[in-house]
């Protein structure tokens, strides 16, 4: 794969200029190889982030905590549990005391489509060309970023 500068054919004002264009670059670039991997077993990575955060919490839990849980916010966090309880993968409980909470399980087949999914595969295995202290020091460069 040939450099960022190069795969756009451009130069830039500065090297914080070319970074924060690199990252956008590169968080297009992630998306679409997720979007595509996902596609084979009918999800989108934002479904396959709830399904794994109910498989976490092994245990049902209300939607506000899967927002807070979810790597990418999700404003449309309902249409996706429709999505996902219209294909059987989870399911909405009743909470006792309270009508307007609803609690979201995963389900046996939603459990099972997860185990087939592996996320060693080449296409979610992104980083491979780091090794795990490059791998840290970028997280880390991406916390300071934010921070």
């Amino acid at each position: 794969m040939s450099s960022f500068s190069e795969a756009i054919n451009s130069s830039f004002k500065d090297n914080r200029v070319k970074a924060m264009l690199n990252i956008l670059y590169t968080a297009n670039w992630i998306s679409s190889h997720q979007n595509e991997f996902f596609k084979q077993f009918g999800l989108s990575p934002q479904q396959y982030n709830i399904l794994r955060i109910l498989r976490g919490a092994k245990q049902p839990i209300k939607v506000q905590t899967i927002k807070e849980r979810m790597v990418e916010r999700a404003p449309n966090l309902t249409r996706l549990t429709d999505k996902l309880c219209d294909k059987n993968l989870i399911e909405r409980i009743p909470f006792e005391g309270d009508r307007r909470v609803v609690l979201i399980g995963i389900t046996k087949q939603g459990l099972e489509l997860l185990e087939k999914i592996d996320p060693q595969s080449p296409q979610l295995n992104l980083l491979k060309n780091l090794n795990e202290e490059e791998a840290n020091q970028l997280s880390d460069l991406l916390d300071k970023m934010r921070n």
